[in-house]
């Protein structure tokens, strides 16, 4: 599990980079689920709320700028 404070270290790529890798692990997780190989809704969860962090931290950075009057 990412830690918020490494996540604030990365740039906004490697934030936008891992959002694409996290949709992609759920997206898997979900086909697997649907076809029944697995029952992961624990690490679904987890995978979603991983999501969430990077995108809050992206909206801290915006908020953050826009305050700046970048």
């Amino acid at each position: 599990m990412t830690d918020i404070g490494e996540l604030r270290e990365l740039g906004p790529e490697d934030l936008r980079q891992r959002i694409g890798e996290l949709d992609d692990q759920v997206f898997r997780l979900r086909i697997q689920k649907s076809m029944g190989q697995t029952d992961a809704a624990n690490k679904m969860r987890q995978l979603r709320r991983q999501r969430a962090r990077v995108l809050t931290v992206l909206r801290e950075r915006e908020l953050a700028d826009a305050a700046e009057g970048r």
